[in-house]
């Protein structure tokens, strides 16, 4: 796999824009549309967000970015507001983190236990680094879906229309 310190920063930087993205189009939809079932893997908007935010921390505890998250993937934050906050906070990390990493970086192994298979894993840094962006990517898409369905304004998710010069956050 060839992953390079500026894939990453380039993606964080587009992970960032989306999420900007997702809180302003969570503004426009009340509380119950954001936790209404809507039969997606996770269920509903709020439960898919709560997802991607859990694991993108996961894997940056497990890239030494960050702590792992305590809790529950679908029930992390307990409300929009604090959703966005946390959102926040977490894509500033991981462009600070991706900003500071070296090709090297990008070479070791990870190694972790994963307690919802019982077993260790041990994969190539640069795999992780792009399951995690693809990770992210894969249900965002369907949160811009139940948006649709849901009538709200979806993000624009083409990376080729996303600002050069920021602001990502």
């Amino acid at each position: 796999m060839r992953v390079f310190p500026e894939y990453c920063v380039e993606m964080a930087r587009y992970n960032a824009w989306q999420n900007k993205q997702l809180r302003a189009a969570f503004d426009t939809l009340s509380d119950a549309e954001l936790r209404k079932d809507r039969k997606a893997f996770f269920g509903s908007i709020f439960n898919t967000a709560n997802h991607i935010l859990w694991a993108d921390r996961m894997w940056m505890a497990r890239l030494g970015a960050g702590e792992a998250p305590d809790g529950d993937h679908l029930t992390l934050t307990p409300t929009p507001a604090a959703w966005a906050g946390e959102r926040y906070k977490t894509d500033a990390r991981l462009l600070h983190w991706a900003e500071k990493l070296n090709a090297v970086d990008l070479k070791s192994v990870v190694k972790w236990r994963s307690v919802m298979m019982d077993r260790e894993f041990e994969h190539p840094v640069d795999l992780c680094v792009t399951h995690l962006f693809n990770h992210q990517t894969h249900h965002r898409g369907q949160i811009h879906a139940m948006l649709t369905a849901a009538g709200a304004s979806a993000p624009v998710t083409d990376i080729l229309f996303m600002p050069e010069d920021g602001p990502w956050l």
